[in-house]
């Protein structure tokens, strides 16, 4: 099984994620996807993974650039009955892709940092706590079903074969490094300690993993495809 992950920044990657699907036999094909790099193609992938991103999918200027074209291939896989799954903007990109609509929250704040979510009733979504890095919410198309929330935004859903999460499974403490490297000061502005934060993640990475394993899985099953 080949796995296509698609992402945004150098300086993501699958993670926690792509070990719990290498684990379960993919194996996993990386292709950085902006306003620099072609379309990739869809031929041999048994599961199309979009990452996350720093951009916005209602940005005009974002979806000129790049994001018009990764709305057709998700629009590809979808005519091609190949599954997907959305982790943070890939989620949202979904829930465009599907007629919903993505904004920003409402009150001016974020979720960044370790959160429970409240799974709807018989979701294979786990409470977490699951690591969240968002300003923005998704009102769901009617053909989308809620997995889980939280207080402030839709956290997990299904849409056909697809699945998207608003949180970030995939992280752990060595990618969660790097990101700060450029977005510790959004980080403080909302009033978080970097340093306890990297502490927060490193004491949740073993759990992580295994909650990840269980997305994984979830993901898998809800497509048929778990051995």
């Amino acid at each position: 099984m080949r796995l296509l992950a698609l992402h945004h920044h150098l300086e993501d990657s699958p993670g926690l994620i792509g070990d719990a699907f290498e684990a379960r036999g993919f194996s996993v094909d990386l292709v950085l996807f902006d306003a620099t790099t072609p379309t990739p193609s869809l031929d041999g992938y048994d599961l199309l993974m979009i990452l996350g991103s720093k951009e916005a999918v209602y940005d005009d200027a974002v979806e000129a650039a790049w994001f018009g074209r990764e709305l057709a291939l998700i629009a590809e896989a979808d005519a091609r009955d190949l599954p997907i799954f959305g982790i943070c903007f890939g989620a949202q990109a979904l829930c465009r892709f599907g007629g919903g609509v993505v904004e920003k929250g409402p009150d001016g704040t974020a979720e960044i940092g370790w959160y429970d979510v409240t799974p709807t009733e018989g979701s294979p979504i786990g409470t977490g706590p699951w690591f969240e890095f968002h300003y923005d919410r998704c009102t769901l198309p009617e053909a989308a079903t809620l997995w889980a929330t939280s207080p402030r935004a839709v956290q997990a859903f299904s849409l056909g074969r697809h699945v998207g999460v608003q949180f970030h499974p995939e992280i752990d403490e060595a990618q969660l490094r790097e990101w700060l490297e450029t977005a510790a000061d959004d980080a403080r502005d909302f009033g978080h300690d970097v340093t306890a934060l990297l502490a927060e993640t490193a004491a949740q990475e073993a759990d992580a993993r295994v909650r990840a394993q269980h997305l994984v899985d979830a993901v898998l099953a809800h497509n048929g495809l778990l051995a």
